[in-house]
C-alpha cells in the first residue's frame, strides 16, 4: 500500500444525537417507531402506538392531544423534522420524482411546469454546454417540457430524436434550445434543439449575460 499523509486533524463529532442532552420528547422522536408520510403540505405520523396524527409542520400544529391540550412541541412534529432534514421525506411544497434525463431520484417543486430535472442535469438560460458530439461550445436559451420524440425540426420534417447525429440518446429527454456561443450577440441567432443528454455542463460553465440572446420566440 502506498504511504500516504495523514489531511489535518479534525474534531471528532456523533452524527447521531447525544440522547443525554435531550427532552423527553425529543428522545421519544428519535426512537420510537413511527412512519411518516407526505399528505400535501402537511404528514401523516403512524405512531408506535397504533395512532395516526396529521403534522402541519409550516403551522406547527399537531392533531395530537399533547399538541392539542398542553401546546407543547409533540414527538410527532419532532419526528417530521428529522425526517425532513435527514431527506427520508419530501419537505412542505416538494415530491419527489425521477429526473427525466437520467433517472437519478430528486425534489421538484409540486406545482412546477418544467421538466423534472436534477441538479445535476438542470440547465439554466445562459449557461454554457458543450456538444457530446461535436466538442462545440453552445449556449443554453432554454429547456422546454417536450420530449425529443415530440419536437419536429422543420427544416428537416423529422424529430429531434430521429435526427441522425441523435441516435442513441434517449427519445423521452427534454429538448434543450441552444445557439453555438460564436453567435451570440448576433441579432436573432440560430436556435438548435438538442436531446438534453447530449449536452454537458463545461468545467468552466458560466452564464452568459453581458450579451443578448434575442428575444423569446
Amino acid at each position: 500500500m502506498t504511504e500516504q499523509t495523514l489531511p489535518t486533524r479534525a474534531e471528532k463529532v456523533a452524527l447521531a444525537p447525544d440522547l443525554r442532552s435531550l427532552s423527553e420528547r425529543a428522545i421519544r422522536a428519535w426512537t420510537e417507531r413511527m412512519a411518516v408520510r407526505p399528505l400535501g403540505d402537511q404528514y401523516a405520523v403512524d405512531s408506535e402506538s397504533g395512532a395516526t396524527y396529521v403534522v402541519d409542520p409550516i403551522e406547527g400544529a399537531c392533531t395530537c392531544p399533547d399538541q392539542q391540550l398542553r401546546g407543547e412541541t409533540c414527538k410527532h412534529l419532532r419526528r417530521v423534522a428529522i425526517e425532513i432534514t435527514s431527506r427520508r421525506v419530501p419537505p412542505p411544497g416538494k415530491h419527489r420524482v425521477d429526473c427525466v434525463a437520467c433517472g437519478t431520484e430528486t425534489l421538484v417543486d409540486r406545482d412546477a411546469a418544467e421538466p423534472p430535472l436534477c441538479p445535476a442535469c438542470d440547465l439554466e438560460r445562459g449557461e454554457v454546454v458543450l456538444d457530446r458530439e461535436t466538442g462545440d461550445r453552445l449556449v443554453v436559451v432554454g429547456v422546454t417540457p417536450d420530449r425529443a420524440d415530440e419536437v419536429t425540426i422543420p427544416e428537416m420534417g423529422r424529430t429531434v430524436a430521429d435526427h441522425p447525429t441523435n441516435d442513441g440518446y434517449p427519445t423521452d429527454d427534454p429538448v434543450v434550445e441552444a445557439v453555438y456561443l460564436g453567435a451570440v450577440g448576433r441579432e436573432q441567432p440560430r436556435r438548435y434543439s438538442f436531446p438534453r443528454s447530449r449536452l454537458r455542463r463545461t468545467d468552466d460553465a458560466a452564464l452568459v449575460d453581458a450579451v443578448p440572446l434575442s428575444a423569446e420566440p
